[in-house]
């Protein structure tokens, strides 16, 4: 199963600009002027729209959102480690992402941030059997 995740976006290029600093590959054969297609893993894609090409293809306004304005999902996804998961947080503050919070569970490691359009990514590292300390 493939799976994209569509974000109306203020200004494509930008957006493009934020995701690639991020190291995710471009499809550039699925994007065009007015939208971008990111490879986040394996067959899990990231689409970049304007939010005139967005609301063309049958979005209300109430879906298209704007900066500053909450998002209402969070995509989370899982990275083999926390060093892998600090990395990737670390590229989108740099490349102009609002950090958030980081959580740290028993059996996970979790980091938040936003991109420039406030959509709202939660990479996690789960923590292997062997790294949870043992109850005495």
């Amino acid at each position: 199963m493939s799976l994209f995740i569509t974000c109306p976006v203020e200004d494509v290029e930008r957006s493009t600009a934020f995701y690639t600093a991020l190291g995710w590959a471009p499809r550039p054969e699925m994007s065009g002027p007015g939208a971008a297609c990111f490879v986040v893993t394996g067959d899990q894609h990231v689409m970049l729209v304007s939010r005139e090409q967005y609301t063309a293809v049958g979005a209300t306004e109430e879906l298209v959102g704007a900066p500053g304005a909450p998002s209402p999902v969070t995509v989370s996804f899982d990275l083999e480690s926390r060093e892998a998961v600090d990395d990737l947080v670390t590229r989108a503050d740099a490349a102009g992402g609002r950090v958030g919070d980081t959580d740290e569970y028993p059996f996970m490691y979790q980091r938040q941030f936003d991109d420039p359009d406030g959509y709202h990514w939660s990479p996690f590292s789960m923590t292997t059997d062997a790294d949870v300390p043992m109850a005495s």
